[in-house]
């Protein structure tokens, strides 16, 4: 079987309006050159003119969704979308910046589906916080941008409170404190006009001390932890299905096959998912019928379309849930195959 082509990293940045989004976006496109990596940007706005992609540089490829929220109104152009920008530009990662409006889980959503006809490595979310919005919102603790903000905050894996300058030092620590509390497992990461390392926040090596505000203790506990879990429920990076990142939080899995799967098994495979697993979907082969299937798992139920698909699109499923064990969803998937193989 020819191999298949090295997965393109998809990383999304997540934050209310005004957060600082375009700012971080603008620091990481430069670190990435300086990498010598070809960056591309998918930019979503509300409104018709894309104000914020004249920022990006006309060197980095970029398309924008105007008009609507990629998690809701214009999701369906998503998959149509990434598919164009990765098989003309064949950037080396891709960056989605949301609307500060967008729903994340919804976004996680619209983005996985893009794994049916790409192969696609989700990174874990970056959401910006503004702390002092935050803080002015958390005094009423009340209204629908409130609540949006607290999803987004659940949602991250990274959490960069920006904008500390603008509140007094216990200000700052109650903010810390509130995000401590709406999401334990995401890293802190204080800023000033989201100047934060990339190499930290991205996982591609250890922090390097810059002029930010030293962590203190409890994020370097949190640190310690996280380095204390990196082998446990995780996968190891020589796993050849799987995507990792050491401090997952809303997690996403995405496995490609290699052939076709017994549909009983896999039926109940399904049947025994744990309950952190709240979404799935997925293209199928079954070794016991000719048909290819859509497959869609919500709500603990799961549905099977007869397909046709046009070109040449893979095998494979796609799961969303919080704090899933991967390594084990892999090797059981892999087993599955395994046995199809044996027969």
């Amino acid at each position: 079987m020819e191999k298949r082509s090295k997965a393109t990293p998809i990383y999304m940045l997540s934050g209310f309006l005004g957060s600082g989004k375009t700012t971080l976006l603008q620091r990481l496109l430069a670190y990435w050159k300086e990498q010598g990596l070809r960056p591309a940007v998918v930019m979503n706005e509300l409104g018709e003119v894309n104000l914020d992609g004249v920022m990006v540089g006309e060197e980095v490829p970029m398309t924008e969704m105007l008009g609507g929220c990629i998690c809701c109104s214009i999701r369906s152009d998503l998959s149509a979308q990434l598919y164009e920008l990765i098989r003309e530009e064949r950037p080396d990662l891709v960056v989605i910046e949301a609307t500060g409006a967008a729903n994340p889980l919804e976004m996680f959503d619209a983005v996985t589906e893009s794994s049916l006809y790409l192969e696609l490595d989700i990174r874990p979310m970056i959401t910006v916080v503004d702390a002092a919005h935050l803080a002015e919102l958390y005094a009423k603790q009340q209204g629908k941008t409130y609540r949006l903000m607290v999803e987004q905050i659940r949602c991250g894996s990274d959490l960069i409170l920006n904008k500390i300058d603008r509140i007094g030092q216990e200000q700052q620590q109650e903010m810390r404190e509130l995000l401590e509390r709406l999401n334990p497992y995401a890293r802190i990461i204080p800023a000033v006009r989201c100047e934060v390392d990339p190499v930290y926040l991205l996982g591609d090596g250890k922090r390097v001390e810059t002029g930010n505000p030293a962590m203190n203790m409890a994020e370097r506990k949190r640190e310690s932890l996280h380095a204390g879990d990196a082998g446990k429920g995780h996968d190891s990076a020589d796993e050849p299905h799987s995507h990792h990142h050491s401090h997952d939080h809303v997690t996403v899995y995405t496995h490609y096959f290699t052939g076709p799967v017994d549909s009983v098994e896999f039926e109940n495979f399904i049947a025994e998912l744990p309950r952190e697993i709240y979404r799935g979907k997925g293209i199928l082969s079954f070794s016991d019928t000719a048909s290819r299937f859509l497959f869609q798992y919500a709500y603990r139920e799961a549905d099977y379309l007869k397909i046709t698909p046009q070109g040449e699109v893979p095998d494979v499923v796609v799961f969303i849930g919080e704090h899933f064990d991967k390594t084990k969803l892999a090797e059981t998937l892999s087993a599955l195959e395994g046995r199809t193989d044996r027969a």
